[in-house]
């Protein structure tokens, strides 16, 4: 065997995973990734994020299939392809989740993954400003931050809420995130800190640890059963690359995709792409994501960033005050402010997120708007909707289909008509009233369930949280058991968002990490007898 172990994604897990197993000197860790190195200059700045989603250099460009409940519109799909992986191009906001998320997890059958089985691998890795508490680490590798700017608007946007029932709070990290305030985030004196520097560079002078960039995996090797190494695409050059184990951790779109291209998979869809069948699974549904309504209004009085950045002038003022201080717009993360609401009272948790934004623009990557504006981007945290990744031709090369299906479901579009009522309360709430706040997206008009849905599917947009695409489960049906090892084939685990039996109440990059954590912790002991 060439390797102990191969690692494929160094992304938010894979780094996590290479820097942990890799720690025994006796194991040997070889980390594949198809991007390249994550030396280019604008990851590193927080809002560079701008410039690398979109950017072939470090996104893998993904769209979505037509989808019904957005009007048949197709939307870009990020993901990350550069070391560092998502966690490189991200918001960079820290969130666990909560902790009846976890719960439910192992009410489902996936035991210990419940919170209190979780909450320790979120604490080992964590180096909080504030320093050890209660509910926080410091010392560890993943840095965690308030961040370098306040906006008025956005402070009297959190009075609204606050005037609406929806408590003021500092930290949403405590397993209860109700409440209003400003989002922490992973960054670093103003800089962005992502998997790739927080636990990859450290273990680089490991001499058991090797890293390929610009290595496309094809297909894992299974042989009798078992995982026995990968076949790759490097500088044109298709090469095999043994191991005693194999850990596929790229995401929520590749690792379905690459298991389906290794012939585990749906037999109907291996067949039609002519593909050998080495076990029947689903895997690629279960896909979920979090939508984002994006409820905008005009405001008067109000410093937005619409201003700031809207002439030559104000953008060098932006970049000095980078330069020199590290902080203002440059270093924000795309959403500041945040709230975790209930949609009616009778939620038992809050069941919606705001990112609440200083700005306003038609879509992402367009030129913001020339008059002052913030945006309430409100998401409804727990579909019911599921979609699919499936491959599209036995070419690992051809970019899978990737459809969410948004809004397929009653029980979603409800929600989203409710999001979007208590947006419209929070911002006719006293605190907002200086500002004359004029909503223009979605605008006014009728305020039905249907709608307010069919305004949702207008103006919705992903928000980047794919999950569930090979599900984690106790029952025969689920792709992976709770030790994260592809069942019926020997060797091989799933370690990355994809495993995800039900999308968490938050965002989704701080859960990956901590999946990384407990799954490298219970293959070092397995490893060990232990």
């Amino acid at each position: 065997m060439d390797h102990d172990i191969v690692i494929i994604g160094a992304g938010s897990a894979g780094c996590v995973l290479a820097n942990r197993l890799s720690a025994d000197p006796g194991t040997r860790v070889l980390l594949l990734e198809a991007g390249g190195r994550d030396n280019y200059p604008w990851i590193h700045i927080p809002v560079g994020y701008l410039y690398c989603i979109g950017n072939p250099r470090t996104d893998w460009g993904y769209r979505t299939a037509p989808q019904p409940g957005l009007h048949g519109r197709e939307l870009v799909y990020p993901r990350g392809r550069v070391l560092g992986g998502c966690s490189s191009i991200n918001g960079m906001l820290y969130l666990r989740g909560q902790a009846q998320d976890y719960d439910g997890w192992r009410q489902m059958g996936c035991a210990g993954w419940g919170w209190d089985d979780v909450r320790p691998y979120f604490l080992k890795s964590e180096d909080y400003f504030d320093g050890d508490s209660e509910h926080h680490r410091a010392g560890g590798e993943w840095r965690v931050e308030r961040q370098r700017l306040r906006w008025q608007v956005l402070d009297d946007f959190a009075r609204a809420a606050a005037a609406t029932g929806i408590p003021e709070i500092d930290d949403f990290n405590t397993g209860d995130a109700e409440g209003v305030g400003y989002f922490k985030v992973n960054q670093r004196g103003g800089f962005r800190v992502s998997t790739a520097k927080a636990f990859l560079r450290p273990a680089l002078k490991r001499p058991n640890l090797q890293v390929l960039t610009h290595a496309h995996v094809r297909r894992i090797l299974i042989r009798d059963g078992r995982a026995v190494g990968v076949e790759i695409l490097r500088a044109g050059e298709v090469r095999i690359l043994h191991a005693r184990r194999v850990i596929l951790s790229a995401g929520a779109v590749g690792s379905p995709q690459i298991l389906q291209l290794s012939g585990i998979g749906p037999t109907a869809l291996l067949k039609r792409h002519g593909i050998e069948v080495i076990r029947d699974a689903a895997v690629g549904e279960n896909l979920q994501d979090h939508l984002q309504i994006r409820c905008a209004y005009r405001v008067s009085g109000a410093k937005t960033l619409n201003q700031m950045a809207g002439n030559w002038r104000g953008k060098a003022r932006i970049a000095a005050e980078y330069a020199l201080f590290r902080s203002g717009p440059m270093s924000m993360a795309p959403s500041q402010l945040g709230a975790f609401a209930r949609s009616t009272p009778d939620m038992a948790t809050p069941d919606l997120e705001y990112h609440v934004q200083p700005l306003s623009l038609d879509a992402f990557g367009q030129p913001l708007h020339d008059f002052p504006a913030i945006t309430a981007s409100v998401v409804p945290l727990r579909p019911d909707s599921r979609g699919h990744v499936r491959i599209t031709s036995a070419d690992p090369m051809a970019a899978p289909e990737i459809s969410p299906n948004y809004l397929s479901t009653e029980s979603d579009r409800l929600t989203a008509a409710q999001a979007i009522r208590l947006t419209r309360r929070i911002m006719s709430a006293a605190p907002m009233a200086r500002y004359q706040p004029q909503e223009f997206s979605p605008g006014p008009g009728g305020d039905s369930d249907a709608d307010l849905a069919e305004a949702a599917g207008r103006i919705g947009s992903t928000i980047f949280h794919p999950v569930g695409t090979v599900r984690m489960g106790a029952d025969p049906a689920a792709i992976v058991d709770p030790k994260l090892k592809v069942r019926n084939i020997k060797g091989l685990m799933v370690v990355d968002a994809s495993i995800m039996p039900r999308i968490v109440s938050g965002n989704t990059n701080a859960p990956t990490i901590m999946i990384a954590e407990k799954a490298a912790d219970m293959l070092l002991r397995e490893m060990r007898g232990i």
